[in-house]
C-alpha cells in the first residue's frame, strides 16, 4: 500500500510540475506568445511552426489551443490557421516529451535550487516568474525519478502483472485511460511521460503503453471542447475541428498497433525510448498528413456548427475570455479592450444625446438601452477582473487594473449621466415644447462638441499610455471647465436680459452645464493615472 501510495504521489508531482511550469510561461511571456501566435497566421508553415514553438515553451499543448480559441473567438484569425496552430501544438508537445525523457537527473536539483531562490527572493517579477519555471522543470524531471523507483517494486507484483496483462488486449479500455488520465491532469504531456516510465518498468505491456498515448492525444481534444463550452460558434468550430482530426489519426493507426507492438518486442529498443518516439512520430506523420486538409476541414466544421444570430446578443461581452485569467498580462488585455468597447457605447451615447438637443426625442429609447448595454458590460469587466489574483500581479500590472477599473466605473457612471439628461431634456423641454435659447442651443453643442473631444483623446490614452496626449487631456478638461463657466455668465446676462426663452428653461440650462462638466471630469480622469508616475507632474 505505501508503495503505491508513493506512485501516486510521484505522479502528482509530474501533474505539479508541468502546471507550474504552464503559469509561469504564460505569466512572463503570455503577452508575447499570443502576438507570436497573431503574427504567424501569414502562412501555414509559419502557424504550424508557431503552434510547435509556443507549445514547447508552456509545456501544453492545452494551453497553445486555449489561445488559439481566444483568438479565434475574438476574431483576430481565421478558422484554418487556428487548426494549423493547434496541429503545431501537438508536435510540439510530442517534441517535449522526446526532451524531458533525456538522462537530465543531474539537472533537477540545480534547477530546484535556483529556480526556489529566484522565487522566493523576486516573487513579483520576471526573475520570480522564471524562477518558478525553474522549480517545475525540476519538479518534473524528480517526478519522473520518483516514478521509476516507485514502480520498481510493484513491477515483482505477481497480481498486477496479471492484472495489466489480461487488459493489453482491450484497446478500448487502453485508449479511455489516457483520455481520463489526460483530462484528469489537464496534460497530455505528463500522461505520456508517465506511461513511457512505466512501459521502461514493464509494468505496462508494450501495445496497451501505445494505446494510451493515442488515447491521451484524444483526451487533450476533449479538454479543448470543454474549453471551448460557451465561447463563440468559430470557437467551438475550431475545437471540433481538432478533435475529428485526432480521431482520424486514432482509426488510421489503430489496426497497425498490433504488428508494430510485436515489431518493436523483436528489436532491442527499450519499450520507454519506443514508447517515446512512436508518440512524436504518430503526432508528426498525423499533422503533416492533415496539413492539407485544414480548409476542407474548416468548411466541414463551419457547416456542422453555423454562426449564432448575433443581432440579440450585442450586448454580450466579447473580450473577456476566461481561458486566460491565469495570464494576468493577458486577461488584462481582454478587459482593456472590452472597456474600449464600452467607451464606444458612451460615445454612441454621446452623439444621440446631440439628436436629442436637435428636437429628436426618438433618440431617449436608444440611449436607455445603450446605459443598460454599458451597465452590463462594466458589470463583467468588474466581475472578470475580481477573478484575476492580486498575488500574482506583478506592479506594473497592478497600476493597470486599478486604471481598468476606474475607467470603467467613470465610463458606466458617463452612461448614467447622458441617460438621465436625455430623460430630462425630452420630458421637460421637447414633450413640454419649450426650445432653449439659439444662443443657448449654440453653447451646448461647442459643449458637446468638445466633450465628444475629450472622450475620443481619453479612449486613446487608455490604451497608449501616452504622456503627452494624457497632458492635452487635462489641459482640454481645463479649457472646457472654463467654457462653461464663460457660457454660464451668458446665460445669466440673457436672463438679465429678460430673454423669454432662457427664462423658461434656466434651470434645464445651468442643470445640462454642470452634467457637461461632470461628464468632462469622468472622461478625463484617465489622464491623471499616466501623468501620476510623471515627476515633474508631480511637481506641479
Amino acid at each position: 500500500m505505501l508503495t503505491l501510495l508513493h506512485l501516486l504521489s510521484s505522479v502528482a508531482l509530474l501533474v505539479w510540475g508541468t502546471h507550474i511550469v504552464r503559469t509561469g510561461i504564460m505569466r512572463v511571456y503570455g503577452a508575447n506568445l499570443r502576438r507570436i501566435l497573431s503574427a504567424s497566421i501569414k502562412n501555414t508553415s509559419m502557424a504550424f511552426l508557431a503552434g510547435i514553438g509556443v507549445t514547447a515553451l508552456v509545456q501544453s499543448s492545452n494551453a497553445t489551443a486555449l489561445l488559439a480559441i481566444s483568438f479565434v473567438s475574438q476574431q483576430l484569425i481565421a478558422l484554418s490557421p487556428a487548426l494549423v496552430i493547434i496541429l503545431g501544438a501537438d508536435v510540439g508537445t510530442a517534441l517535449m516529451a522526446r526532451i524531458l525523457t533525456f538522462d537530465l537527473g543531474w539537472l533537477s536539483p540545480l534547477l530546484l535550487l535556483s529556480g526556489i531562490v529566484a522565487f522566493l527572493s523576486n516573487r513579483k517579477t520576471r526573475v520570480g516568474q522564471l524562477g518558478r519555471v525553474g522549480i517545475g522543470l525540476g519538479l518534473i524531471l524528480l517526478a519522473l525519478e520518483l516514478i521509476v523507483a516507485s514502480a520498481a517494486p510493484i513491477t515483482h507484483s505477481s497480481a498486477i502483472l496479471v492484472i495489466f496483462t489480461s487488459i493489453s488486449d482491450d484497446t478500448l479500455l487502453a485508449l479511455l485511460l489516457g483520455a481520463v488520465f489526460a483530462m484528469v491532469s489537464y496534460s497530455s504531456l505528463a500522461t505520456v511521460l508517465l506511461t513511457a516510465t512505466l512501459a521502461a518498468t514493464a509494468l505496462l505491456p508494450l501495445k496497451m503503453a501505445l494505446c494510451i498515448v493515442i488515447g491521451a492525444n484524444l483526451g487533450s481534444g476533449v479538454l479543448a471542447i470543454l474549453g471551448g463550452r460557451g465561447q463563440s460558434a468559430s470557437a467551438r468550430q475550431l475545437v471540433l475541428g481538432s478533435m475529428l482530426f485526432k480521431i482520424i489519426g486514432c482509426v488510421l493507426i489503430l489496426p497497425w498497433l498490433t504488428p508494430l507492438a510485436q515489431w518493436i518486442g523483436n528489436t532491442h529498443i527499450a519499450f520507454d525510448e519506443a514508447v517515446i518516439y512512436f508518440h512524436v512520430v504518430y503526432n508528426l506523420l498525423r499533422c503533416l498528413l492533415m496539413l492539407p486538409l485544414v480548409t476542407s476541414m474548416a468548411r466541414l466544421c463551419r457547416r456542422l456548427v453555423p454562426h449564432e444570430d448575433m443581432n440579440n446578443a450585442t450586448a454580450a461581452p466579447r473580450y473577456l475570455d476566461n481561458s486566460a485569467l491565469d495570464t494576468p498580462s493577458l486577461a488584462l488585455a481582454n478587459a482593456v479592450r472590452e472597456t474600449l468597447r464600452l467607451g464606444d457605447v458612451v460615445a454612441q451615447m454621446l452623439e444621440r444625446f446631440r439628436l436629442v438637443l436637435l428636437g429628436d426625442r426618438e433618440q431617449k429609447r436608444e440611449i436607455s438601452r445603450l446605459d443598460e448595454e454599458a451597465d452590463m458590460l462594466h458589470s463583467a469587466i468588474k466581475l472578470y477582473l475580481a477573478q484575476i489574483r492580486q498575488d500574482d500581479l506583478g506592479e506594473e500590472d497592478s497600476r493597470r487594473w486599478a486604471e481598468v477599473i476606474d475607467t470603467a466605473l467613470n465610463l458606466k457612471q458617463a452612461g448614467g449621466i447622458l441617460e438621465h439628461i436625455s430623460s430630462s431634456f425630452t420630458n421637460k423641454a421637447l414633450d413640454a415644447r419649450l426650445s432653449l435659447s439659439s444662443e443657448g442651443m449654440e453653447e451646448l453643442l461647442a459643449l458637446h462638441q468638445r466633450l465628444t473631444s475629450s472622450l475620443s483623446l481619453a479612449m486613446s490614452v487608455f490604451l497608449t499610455g501616452d504622456m503627452t496626449n494624457a497632458k492635452r487631456l487635462r489641459r482640454a478638461k481645463h479649457r472646457l471647465i472654463l467654457l462653461g463657466r464663460r457660457y454660464s455668465h451668458a446665460h445669466v446676462e440673457r436672463l438679465h436680459q429678460q430673454n423669454p426663452q432662457s427664462l423658461e428653461t434656466s434651470s434645464l440650462h445651468m442643470g445640462l452645464l454642470g452634467d457637461i462638466r461632470r461628464l468632462n471630469s469622468l472622461f478625463c480622469a484617465v489622464a491623471y493615472h499616466v501623468l501620476e508616475p510623471d515627476p515633474e507632474d508631480s511637481a506641479e
